[in-house]
């Protein structure tokens, strides 16, 4: 009954979107050569294999930088709301922050955050 609205919405942002890139498409300069189809488009020939494997460790130490980064950008809202919760946001936070510290303690068990 009420899912019209939601349809209507649906199909108005899938056909912006096509819209868009058709658009784009259209009216883009078009530009095509040897230097563009190369990897890094830097003029410069590669010397040896191209595909190197990278240890997964740099990978993990990644993934945990920025899920520990993405972890403090939630701090922000808290620390503006904190007066105006009082104890409630106090409670809550020190969960997040038990279960965060968890997830640390864990990667430092799993030797993750170590440089070899």
């Amino acid at each position: 009954m009420g899912y019209e609205a939601i349809i209507v919405f649906v199909l108005a942002g899938v056909f912006l979107v096509v819209l868009a890139n058709n658009i784009s498409n259209l009216i883009s300069p078009k530009s095509d050569n040897k230097a563009k189809r190369d990897p890094y488009e830097c003029g410069v020939e590669t010397i040896g294999p191209t595909w190197v494997q990278f240890k997964v460790g740099y990978y993990l130490f990644a993934i945990l930088f920025l899920i520990f980064d993405i972890e403090v950008a939630f701090l922000v809202p808290w620390a503006v709301v904190f007066k105006s919760m009082g104890t409630v946001a106090l409670v809550e936070i020190i969960i997040f922050l038990v279960i965060l510290g968890l997830g640390l303690v864990y990667a430092l068990k799993k030797k993750a955050l170590e440089w070899e």
